[in-house]
Order: structure tokens, then sequence, then C-alpha cells
């Protein structure tokens, strides 16, 4: 394909993502939307990550291979190399719906001072099974920046956005480990405006290996240093190296207490089935008994769903 004829380009990023690529990779190339570039980012994988890569012939796939950097900068690679003026995101492990580009651009072509669309999302377990829907909690301009100084406004997987701007922000700064894609969002939305659709254009997996471990779980001065990145627009590499060790000094025994206590939060918030959040609580309790955060939960999960609705409402 000509880069004349490329109006997308969908940036890949993926690290020893063996076990769902397949499935990844051929929801983007059996998209109702034809005219796109695929970069495909392996950032140093071990496993037949590159080999099942390479089994495709679709032209429209371009295979970038590099060192294993870290996801900010598997995107800033997919970036350089990225021919059209709109990128889509994508992870390797979730599953595009087929006609989430052309949905995504027709609606940027008829909102030209939009720069980023993003849009709810099913989420999934390991086995493709459905967990619940994911509805975003902000969809017009105002409310996205009204919520962007304090929480992530989307579903990073889901957006496409206009390439030009998100490299006029400075693109993903490869020191805000775990929260590259928020710190980008505050400094890409002072350009302009947008945007999330209120229809389901993916499904994301949640599972064990891909899962970022609840934040509160790392202490104050990760929050610290997050909250002043988010604030300033920047980061540093001293601040970036100090979030790095407090992420590599965690456990696996810690991921997964955070894995099943953030899976029974989105039973309690985003769909109410309590004994699906108590299954989950008991497991993070036995994982981390000190932790008292889970058992309040617990506790929670025994009202009512308007009352649970509330309550997290008020604290958001």
């Amino acid at each position: 394909m000509s880069v004349q004829t490329v109006d997308i380009s969908v940036i890949m990023p993926v690290y020893n993502g063996e076990k769902y690529l397949r499935e990844a990779i051929d929801s983007v190339l059996n998209q109702t939307f034809k005219t796109f570039e695929f970069i495909i980012v392996n950032d140093g994988s071990t496993d037949a990550t590159e080999s099942i890569i390479t089994s495709y012939t679709d032209p429209r796939i371009r295979l970038i291979n590099q060192a294993n950097g870290g996801v900010a900068r598997a995107l800033n690679t997919g970036l350089r190399y990225a021919t059209a003026s709109y990128v889509v995101r994508f992870d390797a492990d979730d599953v595009c719906m087929p006609h989430r580009f052309q949905v995504q651009y027709q609606y940027m072509q008829e909102h030209p001072d939009c720069m980023i669309v993003g849009s709810d999302a099913n989420y999934m377990n390991e086995q493709g099974e459905f967990l619940f829907r994911y509805r975003n909690e902000a969809y017009t301009d105002e409310a996205i920046k009204r919520k962007t100084p304090f929480s992530c406004p989307f579903i990073h997987s889901s957006v496409m956005y206009k390439k030009a701007p998100v490299l006029a922000a400075g693109a993903y700064n490869e020191h805000a480990h775990n929260f590259e894609d928020h710190l980008l969002w505050v400094n890409l939305l002072k350009q302009g405006t947008a945007f999330n659709l209120s229809e389901v254009l993916l499904h994301v997996r949640f599972n064990i290996s891909s899962v970022t471990i609840d934040e509160k779980d790392r202490g104050k001065k990760f929050m610290e240093i997050k909250h002043k990145a988010l604030q300033t627009g920047t980061i540093s590499a001293e601040e970036g190296d100090t979030l790095l060790k407090i992420i590599r000094s965690q456990s696996r025994r810690e991921k997964e207490h955070s894995y099943h206590r953030m899976l029974a939060k989105k039973y309690l918030w985003n769909n109410y089935n309590t004994t699906k959040a108590r299954e989950h609580l008991s497991k993070a309790i036995s994982l981390r008994p000190s932790q008292w955060s889970s058992y309040a939960l617990y506790i929670l999960s025994f009202l009512p769903e308007k009352q649970i609705q509330a309550l997290y409402h008020a604290l958001k």
C-alpha cells in the first residue's frame, strides 16, 4: 500500500504477547476501514511474538524490532514511523470491533477541531469471556478537560488521535512510568477539543500479566511524583527513576493482590455483581491479609447498588 493511500497509522506495541497476539492482529486486519498501515513495535520480546507477526503476509503490517525499553518508548518509536495524520492506539491483548476505525475516522472528519476520540469498551477475562461494560465518566470536551487533572479520561487502547498535536505536546514522556498516556493528555488537551464515544468499539482483556498494579499500593512517594507531573505537565529523569524503582520493588504476589482487588472494584462500580466482587476480594485478602482496604470493600459489597454508586461518585 502506498503512502498516499494511508489514512490511519495503527500503532501496537508488544512485549512477549504471543498468547493473544493473533486475535489482536486479526481484529485489526479485518476492519471494515481498509486504508491504514499497521505498525507493530516488538519491544524486545523473548517469546514467539516475532515469528507470529512475520507469519502474516498482509502488506499493511510494518514490523519494527527494538531492544526492550517499555511501552512509552515503543509508542514513540511507532510515532516516528507513522506516515498518516491520524493514529490509532491498540494493545496486543485487546480486540477491536470490526467497524472501530470507520466510526472514529468518520467522527474526526466531521469534527476537525477534535484532536482525540476514545470510546466505551467491554472488558473480558483471560479466556475472552465478557466481564462488564465500561462506560467512560466523561464524554464531552468540557467534561473530559474537567476530569483530566485528577484521573485519566480515556481507555488508552481505545483512542484515535491526530499525530501532529501529539508530537507538539511532546509525545509520550518515557519517565512517566505507567501514566505516560495520562500525562500526554494533560498537555494535548491544551491544543483543542476531545470526545469519548458512548459506543463500545473494543474489547479490553483484563489479565494479570498486563494489569497495572493499583497505584495506591505503590505508596505516598509514587502518588506525590505522579500528582506533581500531572499538575506541571512534565517529569524529570530522576523522578522517573524513582518511580521505576518503586514499580520493580513490588512482587508478583502484590500484583496478583492488586489484580483481584481491581476486578472486585469493577464488579462493584461498573457491573453490580456482589458475588463476583466478594469472590475476588476473598482472593485479595488471602494474598495480603494486612490490607485493610480490601476488608472495607468487602463490607461495602453488602450495600444496595444505589448506595454503592452514590459513594463511588462522591469519592470521584
